[in-house]
């Protein structure tokens, strides 16, 4: 099979678009699994051992600052150390599904499970493993904007 890409400033980010002749529409499955599985990994720091592995970057639930490193929490509850600062970490993920909710957190909106709003002005933001983060008022505009639940 031939891959041909290209470029449309015009997508979301994070949006592949796939054409294919007709007579191929029946391996469309086939084709998006495969598209699906190449998720992106990022190499982590186990702190126990100090040994790196990679992750897959969609099993991230929440990122934090921790020194001059940061925290990076999965959805299954375990933690590992991602070495860059929290303002770059941002470019690392390079993936729209990441957003940062104050100067603290950057959190995956893939396990957002509900949102609501809370007193002065803010936004409080439940993940699917029962965590809650709290999205700042500078943060709020860029929340509504990017999220879509």
């Amino acid at each position: 099979m031939e891959v041909i890409f290209e470029a449309n400033a015009g997508m979301n980010r994070g949006t592949a678009k796939v054409v294919t002749h007709p007579a191929e529409q029946a391996n469309w499955g086939d084709i998006e699994a495969g598209i699906q599985t190449a998720e992106q990994r990022i190499v982590v720091i186990n702190a126990r051992n100090n040994r790196e592995l990679p992750v897959v970057a969609s099993t991230i639930a929440v990122i934090e600052p921790e020194g001059r490193m940061c925290s990076v929490r999965l959805i299954s509850g375990e933690m590992y150390l991602l070495h860059t600062r929290l303002k770059f970490a941002l470019d690392v993920l390079d993936s729209p599904q990441f957003m940062k909710i104050n100067n603290q957190t950057i959190i995956n909106t893939r396990h957002i499970k509900e949102f609501s709003a809370t007193d002065q002005a803010r936004i409080q933001v439940m993940l699917t493993n029962g965590d809650a983060y709290f999205v700042s008022r500078h943060y709020i505009k860029n929340f509504r904007r990017n999220y879509h639940g």
